[in-house]
């Protein structure tokens, strides 16, 4: 009887293995290329993002708050002085005719004072009084008239000047330890000292006014209105304060000044003229 046993084509096995083989690879390479698209898709764009066109904003009509670059501070209120008591007659009544006017030409009119420290001399059409660096007083007095009743005037102007250091006018002075003192001081006070037989004392203490500078150089114009027992007593023309006090009824006039210490001090006099009072 014939073989009829079928034999397996092995090379047909051999081709679809190969067909598969092909086939697979194929799906292989479209899965790789799946998954690169989607990594792809989630990585950022690098995409140049168009400039944004910017809006110049225009006015409103509403108004914008004003700044305030300094806070506000309150309303200024002065300090009350002698400045707010304008002088009127009644303050200084009675002046007459002027019993004589000292330009400073004439050095034979007054006996001056010096000390290691400090000393006061003529110059032109002035009398100075400079004192170094140490505490001193120095004073000038004129020789003549004695007065009792009268109205006087005199500028002051110190050129170096601080602190407490003091100048003003002697009055009614019958010696160097008889006599009132109107003082200024360098620091914008004014008083008055009273001596007698070199005791001393202060009918008028010391008194904040806001009119007599404060510091160097500077310009004052003394006053002082005199009637028997009663003293008047003014700074470029405002008045200041009275006194009442009877112990030294007349002598002469002088100038003065008294340093503190540490610094110099010069204070220059020009313009002194003196007016009896009418009764």
């Amino acid at each position: 009887m014939p073989n009829t046993k079928k034999i397996f084509p092995f090379s047909l096995l051999f081709s679809k293995k190969r067909g598969i083989e092909r086939y697979s690879s194929l799906g292989k390479g479209l899965y790789v290329l799946l998954v690169a698209l989607l990594i792809s898709a989630c990585l950022p764009s690098t995409a140049v993002l168009p400039t944004p066109t910017l809006v110049t904003p225009t006015a409103s009509a509403t108004p914008t708050p004003t700044i305030v670059w300094f806070p506000p501070t309150a309303t200024f209120t002065p300090f009350p002085t002698a400045t707010s008591l304008p002088p009127t007659p009644d303050q200084r009544p009675g002046i007459g005719a002027v019993i004589f006017e000292d330009n400073f030409s004439d050095p034979t009119l007054w006996a001056l004072s010096s000390n290691e420290n400090g000393r006061a001399a003529f110059g032109k059409n002035e009398l100075t009084i400079a004192i170094q660096e140490q505490k001193a007083y120095v004073f000038a007095q004129r020789t003549e008239p004695v007065l009792a009743d009268f109205y006087a005037e005199i500028t002051a102007s110190p050129s170096l000047c601080q602190g407490a250091d003091e100048y003003g006018l002697l009055i009614r002075l019958v010696s160097a330890a008889t006599f009132y003192r109107f003082s200024l001081s360098c620091d914008g006070r004014v008083r008055l000292d009273r001596l007698t037989g070199g005791q001393a004392s202060s009918p008028q203490p010391w008194l904040e006014t806001g009119v007599v500078p404060i510091g160097a150089p500077s310009t004052s114009r003394l006053g002082v209105w005199v009637s028997a027992s009663e003293l008047r007593f003014f700074v470029d023309d405002q008045y200041l304060f009275t006194v009442q006090d009877p112990l030294i009824p007349s002598g002469v006039l002088g100038v003065f000044a008294r340093s503190t210490g540490g610094h110099s001090f010069t204070v220059n006099y020009t313009d002194l003229i003196v007016y009896q009072l009418v009764p």
